[in-house]
Parts: C-alpha cells; structure tokens; sequence
C-alpha cells in the first residue's frame, strides 16, 4: 500500500514538472509570437517623414528588400513570419504610405495589406509644352513622362475626351490636385478631365459662349493673355483689347505667340525677323486664335477673359517704366507714341533680342 502511494506521488510530480515545463516552454512560445506580431518593428528616424512607396508589379521580396534598404523595419525574420501567417505576400498593393515609429508588425503588415495609402497633393502651373508637363507629372506621380507623352499626342485617346493633339493642353487648369501616387499615364489623363469638366460649370460655359467663344478656345485665349501681363487687375483689359481684336477681324498679333512658335523662350524683345516664321502661332500671319494655348493659363486668366473689360481699346503696350503694366490705345497712333517710349527705353537698358 506504502509502495502504491509512493508510486502515485512519483507519478504526480512527474507530471507536474512535465507540465510546468510544458506551461514554461509554451509561455516562451506565446511570448515570442506576441514579439513578432505586436512588438514594436519599425523605426523612424530624425527627419524621416516614413514615406514608403510601392510600384506598380513589385513582389514580396522587392517589398521587403526596400523596407531593409531603407531602414525601416528591425527585424526582418519577424516580418516575414507575420506577412506570411497574413497571406500579405500574395496580396501587394502598389501605392504610397506613411508608416509610423514604432509600428508593429501587425500595423505595418495590415496597412501594406489593405492598399490604403496616403494621396499626394498634386501641382503644375506655368508650363508651355507637353514634354514639360509630362516631366513635371512624373515627378510626382508614377506615371512614365515618356507614356504621358506618348497618350498627349495619340489621336484617337485624346479625342475620346474632346480634345485634338492641338488643343489638348487647355483640359490641365492648374492647380492643386489630389492623387494616389501609383496613378499611372491614362488615369491621370482621366482624371483630368473629370476636373476639367467640374471646372467649366455652367455659368463658365454661359460667360463663354456669351463671348461667341468654345471653353477651348478661352483657354487659348487666356494663356496669350497670361503671357502678356503677369498682373491679375490687368488681365481682364489685355483680354478685352484681343476680343476687340477678334470682333473686327483683325490679326492678334501677339508677341508671346511668336516666341511660342521659335521655341526660343529667351526671347524678350520681338523683332521684325521673327514675324516672318511660318507657323500656324504666328497671330501676325495668320487671323484668329492659334491651334492651341501657348502655356496652361491659370484660373486667374480663364476668368479675366470671360470678364473681359468691356472698353475701345485695340492695342497695348508695355509702359516704359518696367512696371509690368501697359498703356493702352483706341488708335494706332496713340500706340505708336507709346510704342517708341518702350522701345527707347529698351535701348536704354541694352536690351536688344
């Protein structure tokens, strides 16, 4: 009887010890998978802004790679045991975050995993050419500049959305935009015109056709106006002399589209030479608007041509002071006077092409 006690004693603590090493051994477990998945692992440092992009067609191991080589996560071994267990390295999406310090893996894994991303604030002004726009674009976007371009000068795309490789540039008002970063050429493309078409309401289009004008052909119009005055209280003038212009049918003649023509944008005194080019942006030769806009005019002269000043004056010149401003003139030799004060006083200061 002794015996059996003693047997059943033995027996006991055996399997206590087996279970307090069991206990032991998978609260050691349980501690290490709680490491993995909820300990701190990424690590942001001094001005850092925990921006992370992911491009278009990358895989697992790309993306883990670049959180390495960007010293964003501690341990590696631990992210790999968390993605796998979440089926994130079947499921990568594209796009641009902002990962905080101290994530854990379970953060950064369900983030990467659910595609949401942090949009980019978009902006362009002041360009002239397609090949800038596309540049300036894929500087922000990861649209290619080369796709960009390629899709602004193929017909059939461009006239799916209204426009002709001419005057396909007046549908970008400059601005500022919201986009997720991993838009690619025909998104942003379509995008734009989405905003292009919220932007010419109806009382824009009434203003315009009031004006005997398209939307298309007021951007052009606008973007010459922007080249001549860079000052807003200015431009709804500049805007009238050009309709003036239009109503009698008389040639533009304005200087920025010959610039524009030559391709010589270090152009500041327009001579005599540069009138003879043959181009359809030569408003010297040719009657009417230009095929297209001679750079994206902002919002601010879209609206001073469709509230053009409504006054006589049917030319302009730059006032000798160097103030940005113009004299204007009902009769040519009104301008002429004011003319040869402008060109004296480039003479005066050696400006001479």
């Amino acid at each position: 009887m002794a015996k059996t006690k003693r047997r059943k004693s033995l027996i006991t603590k055996i399997v206590l010890s087996v279970l307090a090493i069991i206990g032991i051994v998978g609260g050691f477990i349980v501690y290490d998978i709680y490491n993995r998945v909820y300990s701190p692992n990424v690590f942001i440092e001094g001005d850092d802004s925990g921006l992370f992009f992911i491009h278009t067609g990358a895989n697992y191991d790309q993306v883990r790679d670049s959180l390495i080589s960007h010293g964003l996560i501690k341990n590696e071994n631990s992210f790999d045991w968390v993605a796998e267990k979440k089926g994130y390295k079947t499921r990568i999406k594209p796009g641009r975050y902002r990962l905080k310090d101290q994530m854990s893996n379970e953060d950064l894994v369900n983030l990467l995993r659910s595609g949401d991303q942090e949009p980019i604030t978009l902006r362009f002004n002041n360009l002239r050419l397609k090949e800038d726009l596309a540049v300036v674009i894929s500087e922000q976007l990861e649209a290619d500049s080369m796709e960009l371009i390629e899709l602004l000068h193929e017909p059939d795309f461009v006239e799916q959305m209204g426009f002709s490789v001419q005057n396909v540039m007046c549908m970008f008002i400059p601005n500022t935009y919201e986009f997720y970063w991993n838009t690619d050429a025909a998104g942003f493309m379509q995008k734009m015109k989405k905003e292009y078409d919220k932007f010419w309401s109806k009382t824009r289009k009434s203003k315009a056709k009031k004006l005997g004008l398209t939307p298309k052909e007021v951007s052009i119009l606008a973007a010459i106006v922007q080249k001549e005055t860079s000052k807003n209280d200015e431009k709804p003038i500049v805007a009238g002399v050009y309709l003036n212009r239009l109503d009698k049918k008389m040639p533009l003649q304005a200087d920025p589209t010959l610039i524009f023509a030559l391709k010589d944008f270090s152009i500041k005194r327009v001579l005599n030479k540069h009138k003879k080019i043959d181009s359809p942006y030569n408003t010297y030769k040719n009657l009417g608007l230009p095929p297209g806009p001679i750079t994206l005019p902002e919002v601010s002269s879209i609206d001073a041509v469709l509230n053009a000043e409504d006054h006589e004056y049917v030319y302009f010149c730059a006032k000798d002071d160097f103030s940005g401003y113009h004299n204007f003139a009902e009769t040519y030799k009104q301008h002429l006077k004011n003319a040869k004060a402008w060109q004296k006083a480039l003479n005066n200061k050696k400006i001479y092409k």
